[in-house]
């Protein structure tokens, strides 16, 4: 009882020199999500302890734990609702998990990362914290069955039908073309998907050696740029990049070229946020703004009337923004996921291995010393052994390690699969169950990755990437 006397009396002395550990903020830093103003984060200890201790009372029944925290305060005149939040975060690209049983609490995730909020609104303020997760929480594992859908249909501007192409004795897979019901369509290429609509295409790049490294965003951008785009155009005009200091950073390359294969003068914009390269060819610039939303030359550092400073960019309406507003890119990101081709059995058939892997450590700390605590490892394998007449293996090993002690899991089965539509593929055993997946393919150089998920539990909705053994 004394220690804790002790502890509650310099947490409070250190609360009451920290005042200034209390600033305003736009935006939060662990999910990018944009903040009304008056909006406030708050660093002292003790309301971090405070902040830590709610979320430990929900990680550790998930089998986690917190590696970062941000606490937010959030004025009542802004009127920031739980609608707000959630608007925001799906319309940066996260996933949202309520807890069952308190609704002030939720599991988020986007790609690898995972991340537990606590929303409590009262008269005077709203109270938002955040914590990013060492690891994955078991309700991404163990959500609520949903209705099964085709996995193109998840957003209304993927919906797909597909056509069967006339080149598929060259590639070894029977789909090679996708048509989305936007008007989109999505080519295989040597280099890159193409993907066209009028008188527009977007190129996603394969990855390619010397475009992505560390470096400042000009001459990153510079290299991709001469790269990926200059050995096809010629006679460059009015060269800018761009890029705005927000979380996922957004790269821009663009200019005015004239292509060497048709002497056609176009406008191009090399993108990139968080992944591969995109290239946007258009007949000009105002055709960009008008199909992507924004205009990418007109991207500046100003201060303006309604806003404290930043960057602000034009919209396809001649509207000042801030260009710090994430959503306004979504456009533009989701062409990355016209990558997405067909799935038949064929495709499968006797094609030999198909391997997933997945690996993280885990680094501790003690809370008050900052002294190291050790390590733990995770690290799982699952590969698909497909064999003549539509039979497969199935196998799959866990192993995590810490403390100077190792577990390990395997599981292993035999069956035979089929194709139940163009987007889903039905196993008779994974692991002693019948599983359907909704599956598709994405290309790369070369070759292609399988992408599988659960189709009757997605959990998360992450899909896993298997690749094929050469």
């Amino acid at each position: 009882m004394k220690q804790l006397i002790l502890l509650i009396i310099i947490l409070q002395c250190t609360a009451s020199i920290a005042q200034k550990k209390v600033a305003p903020v736009n935006q939060s830093t662990l999910t990018g999500i944009p903040l009304p103003g008056g909006s406030k984060k708050d660093t002292r200890l003790l309301t971090e302890v405070t902040a830590k201790t709610l979320f430990e009372l929900e990680t550790k029944k998930a089998g986690s734990s917190v590696s970062k925290l941000e606490v937010l305060t959030i004025p009542a005149i802004a009127k920031f609702t739980a609608d707000s939040l959630a608007a925001h975060l799906t319309n940066l690209g996260y996933t949202i998990v309520p807890l069952e049983n308190d609704n002030r609490y939720a599991w988020i995730q986007k790609a690898k990362r995972f991340l537990i909020l606590y929303f409590e609104t009262t008269k005077t303020d709203t109270q938002l914290y955040f914590g990013e997760l060492t690891t994955a929480p078991t309700a991404f594992n163990t959500s609520k069955p949903k209705p099964q859908t085709n996995p193109q249909q998840s957003n209304p501007q993927q919906q797909t039908i597909t056509t069967q192409p006339t080149n598929s004795a060259s590639t070894g897979y029977a789909f090679n073309t996708t048509n989305f019901d936007d008007g989109w369509t999505s080519t295989i290429q040597e280099d890159w998907v193409e993907v066209r609509k009028g008188s527009m295409k977007v190129l996603l790049h394969y990855p390619k050696e010397g475009t992505i490294f560390p470096a400042d965003p000009d001459k990153l951008t510079t290299a991709a740029w001469n790269i990926l785009v200059a050995p096809r155009y010629s006679r460059l005009v009015n060269y800018k990049t761009a890029s705005i200091e927000i979380y996922s950073r957004p790269y821009f390359g663009m200019g005015t070229v004239t292509e060497n294969n048709s002497g056609k003068t176009v406008f191009v914009v090399l993108f990139r946020r968080g992944g591969g390269w995109m290239e946007v060819v258009s007949p000009d610039a105002q055709t960009f703004t008008r199909e992507f939303g924004f205009n990418p030359e007109t991207i500046r550092w100003a201060k303006i009337s309604d806003y404290s400073g930043g960057y602000v960019v034009d919209n396809s309406q001649g509207i000042v923004i801030r260009a710090d507003e994430s959503d306004i890119y979504n456009k533009l990101e989701n062409m990355f996921g016209r990558n997405k081709f067909a799935v038949a059995a064929s495709d499968l058939n006797n094609t030999g291995r198909w391997s997933a892997n997945y690996a993280s450590n885990t680094f501790y700390y003690n809370y008050y010393t900052g002294n190291s605590a050790g390590m733990s490892t995770f690290s799982s394998a699952e590969w698909y052994e497909f064999r003549s007449g539509q039979t497969y293996r199935w196998e799959s090993v866990m192993t995590n390690s810490g403390g100077g002690a190792m577990n390990v899991a395997q599981s292993k089965s035999d069956g035979t699969f089929k194709s139940l539509n163009n987007w889903q593929m039905y196993f008779t055993n994974i692991g002693g169950k019948e599983k359907t997946f909704d599956v598709y393919f994405s290309a790369v150089k070369g070759g292609r990755v399988l992408w599988v998920n659960d189709a009757k539990y997605p959990g998360s909705g992450i899909f896993t990437g298997l690749t094929r053994k050469k």
